[in-house]
């Protein structure tokens, strides 16, 4: 139930084919993302700036360094069957494994036949980073406070479920509104959300999301729902006056110094998704778990408030209360049974794994063959408690 849950209707809308890039037969008539073959999430999974529209989030003039640490080669078995790194990389289709403890690389492989400068998309590790644009916002005093009304920053949504509902909320996703988040059926929300302009004039997420019906009180239960979390990027946009991309080059990838520009997809309006698909190296995927580990500082400047980042990854409710074992969620991070560490996880195999004690930060990113299963779950689960085992000793 962790991390799994992604819509891509509206981002496949927006794609082209991608057999001609891999050479496979194309998908059947109104296939999605969700649907590609490994050959062409292989080739389309790092070009996806070719595949559709997008912003670029631009780097700055500086590079974080990430020095070499003491390499590390750990072992694990599944099901019975033993692995090394590279065995693992091959069975679970894996593009990128980065291992980073106390600010050094202590592993750092490609697959896939991905390199060090191809991007990789993220699917919903985006979300993390939407939220900490949250926190940019207060710090600079665009956003007032969490507990403000989600109205008062996306004043369509006044009458309608949302009414009453603060951004505390809104990225716990404790909202309370009534949302259906099934991929199996095309009459389902995160279907349907944002694919048309209902409204001139108004984002179609926006249009969407405020004809929902309120389902339970706000704040009284955790519910999945990426409709919202693209709310929260238009939400970000209309607070600071700027497309996100823009923001997020700003207050993070240029003054953090990330290696290399990223991409972030658009919705049918030509917005970045809150929620989804922004695309960069698998260092920089790093350095984004090395900007929350360090507090929310970039070039020396805190752009977070203080105490956002420890605030952002605890556990304000759990996923579910039948089922300790699945963790609570934070804003928008998955929090680990007993809240040793937290996530950014994306469907296909794409996750920030941090564990703050040990310094450690460990970054996948895979092509799976079906967007998330408890059993590619666990297996990646037993890879990163093997990492943590040999580079915490």
């Amino acid at each position: 139930m962790r991390g799994m849950r992604l819509a891509l209707a509206a981002v496949a809308a927006a794609l082209v084919p991608v057999a001609a890039l891999a050479q496979a037969s194309p998908p059947p008539a109104g296939a999605s993302i969700l649907m590609w073959s490994p050959e062409q999430q292989q080739a389309g999974y790092k070009a996806m700036e070719t595949l559709a529209a997008h912003e670029v989030v631009k780097r700055g003039p500086t590079v974080f360094p990430l020095p070499a640490g003491a390499p590390l080669d750990p072992k694990l078995k599944i099901a019975g069957t033993p692995h090394d790194i590279e065995s693992f990389m091959a069975a679970y289709r894996v593009s990128g494994l980065l291992v980073i403890k106390d600010g050094k690389v202590l592993l750092e492989r490609y697959g896939l036949e991905r390199t060090p400068a191809d991007r990789w998309t993220s699917f919903s590790v985006a979300k993390s980073v939407t939220s900490t644009l949250v926190g940019a916002a207060i710090q600079d005093g665009f956003i007032r406070s969490l507990d403000d009304p989600v109205t008062t920053y996306i004043p369509e949504l006044k009458g309608g479920g949302y009414e009453g509902v603060s951004v505390r909320q809104l990225i716990t996703m404790t909202s309370g509104v009534k949302w259906n988040e099934d991929y199996t059926s095309l009459d389902s929300d995160v279907a349907k959300v944002g694919l048309s302009v209902i409204e001139p004039g108004v984002n179609p997420v926006v249009s969407y999301m405020r004809r929902l019906p309120r389902d339970v009180p706000p704040g009284s239960k955790f519910h999945y729902s990426t409709g919202e979390t693209d709310l929260v990027g238009i939400l970000v946009s209309n607070a600071v006056g700027k497309p996100l991309s823009q923001y997020l080059s700003e207050k993070i990838w240029a003054p953090f110094g990330m290696e290399q520009d990223a991409i972030w997809i658009e919705d049918v309006a030509g917005h970045e998704r809150g929620g989804c698909c922004m695309s960069m190296t698998l260092r920089d995927y790093g350095r984004i778990g090395m900007f929350i580990l360090g507090g929310g500082k970039a070039g020396g400047k805190q752009m977070v408030p203080e105490g956002w980042t420890a605030d952002a990854t605890r556990a304000h409710i759990a996923v579910s209360p039948a089922h300790p074992e699945y963790g609570g969620y934070g804003y928008f991070w998955w929090i680990m049974p007993g809240g040793d560490g937290y996530e950014a996880l994306g469907i296909f195999g794409q996750s920030i794994t941090t564990f703050p004690k040990d310094g450690l930060i460990i970054v996948v990113n895979s092509a799976w063959p079906a967007a998330d299963t408890a059993a590619l779950n666990a297996a990646r689960g037993k890879l990163t408690a093997a990492i943590r085992a040999a580079a915490v000793r």
